[in-house]
């Protein structure tokens, strides 16, 4: 194997002894924490909580969605106490998993900190999941508790066989006739009553937590086949949270605004890089609201999928496109102006000439549309896909620098990210400190470090597979590192391709550049594999599209990969493709909850719209 190296170093975990924290109750004044490690992701917590208990910790919608409220740190850590109180009263033991089945809300994230602060270990469940989904996940994992957002997530609970014994609604009332169900607030009032009978319940819970103890188990959303069970200790969350703080990425000061599905490890990680912060979230977890939202909650800083940016640009392109005229031709000159800028810098040759137009392109063009954001973006951040250079460098050039990063579930969601003013386009960044990376003969990029996961949960044989003797772990995608430590991804190592010409295809690099290329297209599948020529099945955006005819869309379709096939060897050209009928979604199992492709469902999906290409020995484009 050839090896890459990153940056080596001991990470402090936080202050010798957590201040002392006061979590003021009904049947007492105060109930003082002091613990003398920084042992879990709680423990965490409630030293931020001790740091700042008057500044504000979290924002969201309240419960008339009529405004927005404010928990400071010490009222969140006072929420949080009483329901990890609760959890100890229903008998909640160490390492118990806790399943919570529900959107990004701040009751979810009062869940989770529930669940550490009572040392057991969270379950995430999509809310999209299935019936079926759920009896899996809840039964292999053992779940004994589960958060759910409303009675229909209950009603997936009760038809499937497990071990669950409660179920606690975030929405909804309980049933009289069954006491097994509670609300958030029964439960919250059971862990009051709980600290009046023993007032150091939830201290003694957090004390006797370990660094390698089970803190969590994420399902992988998984393109194929089962989902496994990551599981994720508190070493290694704290880990992430001190990596990304040691790095400047984040600061007490910024505000970030969460919607990502907390269900995800990214979400999750995020999270964890607040504790150990002390920033300010903002959280809705929905997707219809994030433009309105942003006005309102004025972020610092964002994180989100790539299709997320790529909707964005998308949307952006469309509308001046419809305004055409001299709106149009001011629009691309500023592009153009701010993607030159973009690549000077980054070549070290900028010009006076340069840096004037830019400043006109900024004032007339760039400004507004970083209105939208809120006005104080400082920095995006990609993740949990591969990001577009083409739709990068667009934002960059219009000064909201995307910052991506590379992770897996497996890595704690982060191993490499792109930092502030040190953004390579079309790499993943270099690595958190801590972090190693080699990469093996065949590309493959192997990882090892704290933030490396214990294993799959009850799969000790899959969990060797890719986790050797030396603790390597074993990513599945194809990379390179340079010189300086940043990576970039070439593909997945399951989703290369082989044409039956015996060439070798890389799907994802063409598929984003025509989704960069084109603004209408939506999603973007390439066929190849044991093909003579590549093709690629497209779904348009509808609200992209509007009254736009077929034979236009046909036009703009044909011009992109017209445009992208110019940048391809000769075997990666596309030669035909086909517009499926609607664009592929999580709910019909073509997309994760992640937003990411599962190629094998489409391409059965549409097994008759494949054969019908490949019939065509004309191999013209249409």
């Amino acid at each position: 194997m050839a090896d890459h190296h990153g940056t080596r170093c001991d990470l402090a975990w936080g202050p010798a002894s957590l201040p002392s924290f006061a979590t003021p109750h009904e049947s007492c004044d105060m109930t003082t924490l002091a613990v003398d490690k920084f042992d879990s992701v709680g423990a965490c917590f409630l030293a931020q909580a001790g740091r700042a208990p008057h500044a504000p910790a979290f924002r969201a919608p309240n419960e008339t969605d009529t405004g927005w409220l404010t928990l400071t740190w010490s009222e969140t850590a006072r929420r949080a106490t009483d329901l990890a109180a609760g959890l100890l009263a229903l008998g909640v033991l160490a390492e118990d998993r806790v399943a919570i089945a529900g959107s990004t809300r701040l009751e979810w994230i009062l869940a989770d900190l529930a669940i550490a602060l009572a040392g057991a270990a969270t379950t995430t469940v999509y809310p999209s999941t299935n019936a079926e989904g759920v009896g899996y996940i809840l039964a292999d994992a053992g779940a004994v508790v589960v958060f759910a957002e409303d009675r229909d997530q209950l009603a997936k609970i009760r038809a499937s066989e497990t071990a669950v014994r409660h179920v606690v609604l975030f929405d909804g009332d309980a049933d009289a006739a069954d006491d097994s169900v509670l609300t958030l607030a029964q439960l919250a009032l059971l862990g009051r009553r709980h600290l009046r009978e023993d007032a150091d319940a939830v201290v003694k819970s957090v004390r006797a937590v370990g660094r390698d103890q089970l803190a969590t188990i994420i399902y992988t959303s998984g393109t194929t086949g089962r989902p496994k069970g990551v599981e994720l200790t508190h070493a290694n969350w704290l880990y992430l949270g001190a990596a990304v703080a040691s790095e400047d990425v984040v600061r007490p000061d910024h505000v970030q605004f969460l919607w990502l599905p907390l269900s995800h490890v990214f979400g999750k990680l995020l999270l964890a890089a607040q504790y150990e912060t002390g920033f300010v979230t903002a959280v809705d977890g929905r997707i219809d609201r994030i433009v309105d939202n942003l006005p309102i909650i004025r972020p610092t800083f964002m994180a989100a999928a790539p299709r997320v940016f790529e909707k964005i640009h998308a949307r952006v392109v469309s509308m001046v496109t419809a305004q055409g005229g001299m709106r149009k031709a001011l629009f691309d000159w500023a592009i153009a102006v701010g993607v030159d800028a973009v690549r000077r810098r980054s070549a070290g040759r900028a010009t006076v000439l340069q840096r004037m137009q830019l400043f006109v392109a900024d004032r007339l063009v760039f400004a507004r549309i970083r209105r939208g954001f809120g006005g104080r973006i400082e920095y995006l951040v990609s993740g949990s896909a591969a990001l577009s250079p083409q739709i990068a460098e667009w934002f960059a050039a219009i000064g909201l620098a995307i910052n991506e990063g590379y992770g897996l579930t497996e890595t704690t969601g982060a191993a490499f990210v792109n930092r502030p003013g040190d953004i390579r386009i079309g790499t993943v960044g270099q690595p958190f400190p801590g972090t190693e990376v080699r990469i093996a003969d065949d590309g493959e990029i192997m990882l090892r470090g704290p933030g490396i996961m214990r294993g799959y949960h009850g799969l000790p044989e899959q969990t060797a597979e890719v986790i050797d003797a030396d603790g390597w772990f074993a990513t599945g995608d194809i990379g390179e590192v340079d010189a300086d430590g940043f990576l970039k991804i070439t593909d997945r190592k399951k989703d290369l391709v082989k044409t039956s010409g015996g060439k070798f295809i890389a799907p994802a690099l063409i598929e984003s550049a025509v989704v960069a290329t084109c603004p209408l297209v939506s999603q973007a599948v390439v066929v190849a594999d044991g093909r003579n020529f590549v093709s690629i099945l497209l779904t348009i955006d509808p609200e992209v599209r509007g009254d736009l005819p077929d034979d236009a869309v046909s036009t703009a379709v044909e011009q992109a990969i017209t445009e992208v096939n110019c940048r391809l060897n000769r075997w990666e050209t596309i030669k035909q493709y086909r517009i499926l009928p609607r664009d592929l979604t999580v709910e019909s199992g073509e997309l994760t909850p992640s937003l990411k492709v599962k190629r094998a469902v489409v391409l059965r999906n549409y097994a008759e719209t494949i054969e019908g290409i490949y019939s065509d020995q004309a191999g013209a484009l249409r």
